[in-house]
């Protein structure tokens, strides 16, 4: 088992890092500057939504541009690039090999960033496909299956040529989000991009597309890292690993049926959102599990698994939320308000986001051969995610509330409503903005580490 496996020397280089070193940091360092710059967009949309008159005259930089632009820069941006260099990282260290086809990786990150780079700047002259999470243009959407294609062999050979028998969780998270992605990207650009279904049946698959991206593929990158550092820190077994594998098949089968909750009170067959009410309760099963598996990291210590443990505990929670919410009684409330941003910060931002930080903050020592350059800016930076992350979620929540309280009385105006949310919306920039500080922090300390590490073998290189 991962579990049983000891806790090992902060700078224990293997094959592994030697082989793909390059191409995963580069893929880490693009992750990052994609992350500041969905910070920035994030700060922008987020002041628009109390003071409209913010950035009016920029038309590339209105709110619905703005807004695009940001999801699409965090999710196939920061998302994508962190979570394929680390689970490639983690399938390679599991499956005993050197990491092989390390061009085809430098090539596939090339091309996906680039990828990402024409898709913003289709969204800011206004080709956007208004699709939730899918806005980017459809000529930029080839060029990412493309070059995730690239990327994805050398996953595919770590996990064919594996030396161990035995799997472990963090492979079986890290190997379905590699194969699960283009089969969800694929049929969402054909049914909604290509060839567009049409009426009712268009709210369903863009439903699947959005929840399917977040519970089959986004979720297994975080659950990846942190099934394989947990144990790897604490040097302990996981106390419920064997009901691992019965919480990972829970997720895959379950997660992208819950799509329909999205659309309760919309103009769809009732059954779709009830089959979606019915399946958010039976995937708490694998919250538990995965609760009962990675509750360990609130006993150890260090940056990795304070990072690691505020993302389970956000992903649990948020878990639980979204069954909550899927119920009618309550999503009567809820539905189309600011509380949906809420869930979706909390799952995302709180949940894999955080884990994909702690795997980085574990990670990185051993692919650049160095500790991080400094502690007080690792520090910092745990100090001002945690509070920024808090902060965001608990007032776009009371935003939501207060607004699907007017809402529901027919004498409230829009104005009525936009002033009873502005404050809460104010500190929900404040939020914005201490997180933007804190992945600033992160930005410079990654700089200096891997920058540092680099005069360090030249100067090796001159020496001998």
């Amino acid at each position: 088992m991962t579990s049983a496996q000891p806790q090992t020397s902060p700078l224990d280089e293997t094959a592994v890092e030697a082989a793909g070193r390059d191409p995963l940091v580069l893929l880490v360092g693009s992750a990052l500057a994609w992350l500041l710059v969905s910070g920035a967009l994030a700060l922008v949309a987020s002041i628009q939504l109390h003071t409209p008159a913010f950035m009016a005259g920029c038309s590339l930089l209105n709110y619905g541009h703005t807004r695009a632009l940001q999801e699409t820069a965090f999710i196939y941006g920061w998302v994508a690039n962190v979570g394929l260099g680390l689970a490639l990282w983690i399938l390679g260290r599991l499956g005993g090999h050197p990491l092989r086809a390390a061009n085809w990786v430098m090539v596939g990150a090339v091309f996906w960033n680039l990828g990402v780079t024409v898709g913003l700047v289709g969204i800011a002259v206004g080709d956007a496909t208004s699709l939730p999470r899918l806005e980017m243009p459809g000529y930029a959407q080839p060029l990412l299956l493309a070059a995730y294609g690239a990327i994805g062999v050398a996953g595919v050979l770590a996990w064919t040529d594996r030396r161990r028998p035995v799997l472990f969780a963090a492979q079986w998270y890290a190997v379905a989000s590699l194969f699960l992605f283009p089969w969800i990207f694929s049929v969402a650009q054909v049914m909604l991009v290509w060839v567009p279904v049409h009426g009712v049946l268009q709210a369903i698959v863009e439903g699947w597309f959005a929840q399917s991206l977040w519970t089959l593929w986004m979720a297994p990158l975080g659950l990846a890292g942190a099934y394989y550092v947990i144990p790897k820190v604490t040097g302990r077994v996981l106390p419920a690993y064997d009901l691992a594998s019965l919480g990972f098949w829970c997720l895959l089968f379950i997660g992208g049926w819950t799509g329909g909750r999205h659309l309760i009170g919309g103009p769809v067959p009732a059954w779709i959102s009830t089959i979606a009410i019915v399946t958010s309760a039976i995937l708490l099963s694998h919250y538990l599990i995965v609760f009962l598996n990675l509750r360990a990291a609130y006993r150890g210590g260090g940056a990795a698994l304070a990072f690691i443990a505020f993302g389970v505990t956000a992903y649990v929670v948020g878990g639980f939320v979204d069954a909550a919410t899927a119920m009618r009684v309550i999503a009567v409330r809820t539905q189309f308000t600011f509380f949906d941003e809420a869930q979706q910060q909390l799952a995302v931002y709180g949940g894999v986001s955080m884990m994909l930080l702690g795997t980085l903050y574990y990670a990185l020592p051993r692919l650049t051969g160095r500790p991080w350059a400094s502690a007080r800016l690792l520090s910092w930076h745990l100090v001002l995610s945690f509070l920024g992350l808090v902060l965001l979620v608990v007032t776009l929540a009371a935003a939501g509330v207060v607004q699907g309280g007017d809402l529901n009385h027919a004498q409230a105006s829009f104005a009525t409503i936009a002033a009873d949310t502005r404050p809460w919306l104010r500190s929900a920039s404040a939020a914005q903005g201490i997180l933007l500080l804190g992945n600033c922090l992160l930005a410079v300390n990654f700089a200096r580490t891997v920058g540092c590490g680099r005069i360090r073998v030249v100067k090796e290189a001159l020496t001998s």
